[in-house]
């Protein structure tokens, strides 16, 4: 069942991600980490159908999604970027298989951190964050995402990697075995894996021959 709902919020996060907020419909469940196809109510864009994950919890009286945008490209983003307060997304049923099966590490590049925002927000809100691990993956520092309340998270070790910025405080390059071998210790844990296609495929693979369950890694397949 679709939902047409007005914007009431929209905050700027970084250069290029907005984060957008609206009313939640009566009866309304996910679960932290699902997500949902989204149009907009638009000519041409009504049936979009791009995925975007909840950055709310469950219990709010709202919903929100924090989406990057890219204004060069002819896509649903762009006219996203041009939104303004009470215009109106079209949101599906939530889906998704990235859900919290327990303790463990989290790994995200750039947006792909948006399935873990509302998990880590829940396990914040529980006071269960303590031995938790977020590789953070951006090209650039300015490109990190909600990286405030990330980083303000009590308990969780919140590690940041730059490709394209060699800085003090920051692991620089691109997450490989070697670096996971050397920041996430035991293999003999849960592992959340979201962004670019490519990158998941490349950090399954390395954790799966340091040892790690296949089982035990959390992806959207």
């Amino acid at each position: 069942m679709a939902h047409t709902l007005a914007i009431t919020k929209i905050e700027d996060i970084t250069h290029d991600v907005r984060q957008f907020t609206f009313e939640k419909p009566e009866g309304f469940e996910f679960t932290p980490g699902q997500a949902a196809e989204v149009g907009i109510d638009k000519d041409g864009w009504r049936d979009a159908d791009n995925p975007f994950t909840f950055t709310a919890l469950p219990e709010w009286d709202e919903l929100q999604f924090t989406i990057k945008i890219y204004p060069s490209h002819d896509c649903l983003t762009e006219q996203i970027g041009q939104l303004s307060l009470g215009d109106r997304f079209i949101i599906g049923d939530p889906w998704g298989t990235i859900e919290y099966k327990g303790r463990g590490t989290f790994i995200a590049g750039g947006a792909g951190v948006t399935p873990f925002i509302a998990i880590l927000r829940m396990l914040r809100q529980r006071g269960e964050l303590s031995g938790h691990r977020l590789i953070f993956a951006n090209k650039r520092e300015a490109d990190i995402i909600l990286r405030e309340e990330l980083d303000a998270m009590p308990g969780l070790e919140t590690i940041h990697v730059l490709s394209e910025e060699d800085k003090h405080g920051f692991e620089h390059g691109r997450i490989d075995q070697d670096m996971l071998e050397r920041l996430i210790g035991s293999t003999g844990q849960h592992f959340y894996v979201c962004g670019p296609d490519d990158m998941v495929e490349s950090i399954n693979g390395a954790l799966k021959d340091m040892g790690a369950d296949p089982d035990g890694l959390t992806f959207e397949e």
